[in-house]
């Protein structure tokens, strides 16, 4: 018997609340998956149709880019500025994180600045620590395992001191309280389910992106850590299938 609901989600997103595609999504997670992350217009308007949305439609989204600071215009094509740059740096890092052997020991940092910081630099801190991967166990000291390879930025080095020890307690009960492990397993295993029910480019597409985005919450913590039959390896091999058949499409699609 079909599901009653086929009909009207046919590629069986609904569940994961995905957000829907706009021409702005398209534009950037194109440039984002894109290396150098710089296209024409016409073959940005040409993804776009391929989507189902309308050239104006997608041209209006380049404006507006532009002005809100996103995207930068040169000799007719668009480029992803600074911020979205950094942005992709980390997503490809999720994709393939660079790690280094674990001998136990974590990585502590506490802040050390005044109180009464400015609010935007709380803020700046909070979205430095969540991409370095650090969880945060009680207000101003942050922690991970010492397995990750990667530059600290200057707004954490200048806010907060940084040690390095071991928890008496159980590193594995540790790393289960300040991570949602189990959650973040479950959505990955349905986002991979959706992957391989959606049939529509657009369907595909808007679960990849989802998938993308699930990465760079992986706290890619050492296996030792993980609960038995970890999917992070699986949802990055997963997108990495996607990205190829997606790239074949796209210069099959741009060069017609």
């Amino acid at each position: 018997m079909n599901d009653p609901g086929t009909h009207d989600d046919p590629d069986g997103t609904a569940a994961l609340a995905l957000r829907p595609l706009t021409a702005r999504s398209i534009v950037l997670s194109t440039l984002l998956g894109h290396h150098p992350p710089k296209l024409p217009a016409r073959a940005l308007v040409r993804v776009g149709e391929l989507f189902g949305i309308a050239e104006g439609t997608v041209r209006v989204a380049l404006s507006r880019m532009v002005a809100a600071g996103d995207l930068r215009q040169t000799d007719g094509s668009y480029e992803l500025t600074a911020r979205l740059l950094a942005r992709q740096t980390r997503q490809d890092e999720s994709r393939s994180p660079r790690t280094r052997p674990w001998r136990g020991d974590w990585e502590i940092a506490v802040v050390t600045t005044p109180e009464g910081r400015p609010a935007a630099e709380r803020t700046a801190l909070r979205q430095a620590m969540a991409a370095l991967r650090l969880a945060e166990l009680r207000e101003g000291s942050w922690l991970r395992p010492a397995n990750l390879d990667r530059p600290r930025p200057p707004v954490v080095t200048e806010q907060c001191t940084w040690l390095s020890g071991t928890p008496d307690d159980d590193p594995f009960v540790l790393a289960a309280r300040l991570w949602d492990l189990d959650g973040w397993a479950a959505r990955a295993g349905a986002l991979m389910s959706a992957l391989d029910r959606a049939e529509s480019p657009a369907g595909r597409f808007t679960v990849a992106a989802a998938a993308l985005r699930h990465l760079l919450a992986d706290p890619l913590l050492p296996d030792a850590l993980l609960p038995r039959d970890w999917p992070g390896d699986r949802l990055r091999a997963r997108y990495d299938g996607f990205e190829r058949e997606l790239s074949d499409l796209l210069r099959q699609y741009l060069a017609g």
